[in-house]
């Protein structure tokens, strides 16, 4: 059996579902459309790799994505209540280093992923922390509830209050390279994803004229 699972947690591309605070700037048809293409990214980054996949929707399963992998639904009242879920099933199931990912990164690649994956066998916990003070990715060789319980979601705290915690347990961990989720107009535009494509470029355009 395959040791290393690779969890992506995907919310379901619905217009005025995704990317809400974007779509206050380039409306909800714009978001959609930048949603969608970080989606396609994620797939890309993961469709390759030696791990198993395990893909989480937020509302229903979409059969034409990850089309050979896993598919469940997101189970829990919130953010830090469905990545646990989600971890404990993939140990219960005998994998011994489990990573896990959004969809909302312009810059994630396979390599990335797998230094995470690599990492796992030096440390027992890993983050790809985000330019917002969040993180993209946390991997874990066994299950660390205190992680996910009581946590400052979509704060720009979360990491270090996490961190802070897992010191004060002796808990060792890595840290990958940061890297910038897209939240914002200014995320977008700061973004290689965006400036190298011309065609979403114009396309967001007409939408905010």
């Amino acid at each position: 059996m395959n040791k290393e699972l690779v969890i992506v947690f995907v919310k379901n591309i619905i217009l005025g579902k995704v990317k809400t605070r974007l779509a206050k700037t380039i409306g909800t048809q714009g978001a959609f459309e930048v949603y969608k293409g970080l989606v396609k990214i994620t797939e890309l980054a993961t469709e390759k790799m030696a791990a198993d996949r395990r893909i989480y929707f937020s509302d229903a399963v979409i059969e034409s994505k990850w089309k050979n992998d896993y598919k469940a639904v997101q189970e829990g009242k919130n953010l830090g209540e469905r990545m646990k879920n989600a971890f404990i099933k993939g140990f219960e199931d005998g994998y011994e280093r489990v990573v896990l990912i959004g969809s909302d990164l312009p810059d994630i690649n396979s390599e990335i992923i797998e230094n995470g994956l690599k990492s796992l066998k030096q440390s027992d916990v890993v983050f790809g922390p985000a330019i917002d003070g969040g993180y993209y990715l946390v991997g874990m060789t066994k299950m660390y509830h205190s992680i996910f319980d009581n946590k400052p979601w979509s704060e720009s705290h979360l990491l270090d209050v996490t961190l802070e915690e897992l010191e004060q347990e002796n808990t060792p961990y890595t840290l990958l390279e940061t890297l910038n989720d897209i939240d914002t107009f200014e995320d977008l535009e700061a973004s290689l994803f965006y400036q190298q494509n011309e065609a979403l470029q114009l396309k967001i355009r007409q939408l905010i004229s």
